[in-house]
């Protein structure tokens, strides 16, 4: 199983697993009563929730922390669009900071850090080469920590501009089914407390929607993989010709 097979059935099995622990949890412990709570709790702070939740996102993005629960809280706590619009917010703040943070402010520290670092290695000669089309498939690829690629990207040459369009636009689909899991905890936390009465047609299209949009990620995915693995050793190789063009033509002096 390669490497991208094995990270997406971690991510598939880590959300398994913590559905199925929530649902044991709830039969000892108030869960439902607790979420429930800290919704009201939220959904109280009015327009200032609307402010503070994409800035926390976007602080937990730039000092790299896992900002999954708050995608996942987003559509919770602000339903299945608003929520969206929030978690994208945040996100594209995060992304201008960390670039520019990389790219302007602290270069030479993030260069020292990160210089070595194998994604970087393998997204630099790819991205002077295919440009916006690399960004595109980098934000989809399931091993690339998106966070992280917001510093690695300041580091090479591609303009804040066309990063911040296609990154932004890349990360759509993994923060809308992130979004849409948290949809799903609400809708399933008003069918536990009996305030909705849902047809089984409904569970179909909430649960083929699902499915759905999770199938197209890891179809994305595998597409980022195999375009990212493609140009990564096409650009080594020109990279490599050339490098012993230089040779010969020294040589030959």
């Amino acid at each position: 199983m390669s490497k991208v097979g094995r990270a997406i059935y971690w991510q598939v099995g880590a959300l398994v697993a913590a559905v199925a622990l929530a649902l044991v949890l709830s039969r000892f412990f108030p869960i439902v009563d607790f979420v429930e709570a800290l919704q009201r709790r939220v959904m109280g702070w009015g327009p200032w929730g609307a402010i503070c939740y994409p800035l926390l996102f976007s602080a937990c993005n730039i000092l790299l922390l896992p900002g999954g629960v708050l995608a996942v809280g987003g559509g919770f706590f602000f339903g299945l669009w608003w929520g969206f619009f929030v978690v994208f917010a945040g996100n594209v703040v995060a992304t201008a900071i960390s670039f520019a943070l990389s790219r302007w402010i602290a270069r030479r520290w993030f260069w020292r850090r990160l210089s070595t670092s194998p994604i970087l290695r393998a997204l630099q000669p790819a991205v002077e080469r295919e440009s916006w089309k690399i960004i595109l498939l980098s934000q989809l690829h399931p091993l690339f920590p998106t966070s992280l690629l917001n510093y690695l990207y300041g580091l090479t040459r591609i303009r804040f501009g066309v990063y911040m369009l296609w990154a932004s636009i890349g990360r759509v689909p993994g923060l809308f089914l992130y979004v849409y899991m948290g949809t799903l905890g609400q809708f399933a936390v008003r069918i536990m407390r009996g305030k909705s009465y849902p047809r089984m047609i409904e569970y179909w299209i909430w649960g083929g929607a699902f499915v759905t949009t999770a199938l197209l990620l890891v179809v994305l995915g595998r597409v980022a993989h195999r375009a990212i693995q493609t140009s990564h050793a096409s650009a080594t190789s020109v990279i490599n010709k050339q490098q012993e063009n230089a040779r010969h033509g020294i040589w030959s002096l």
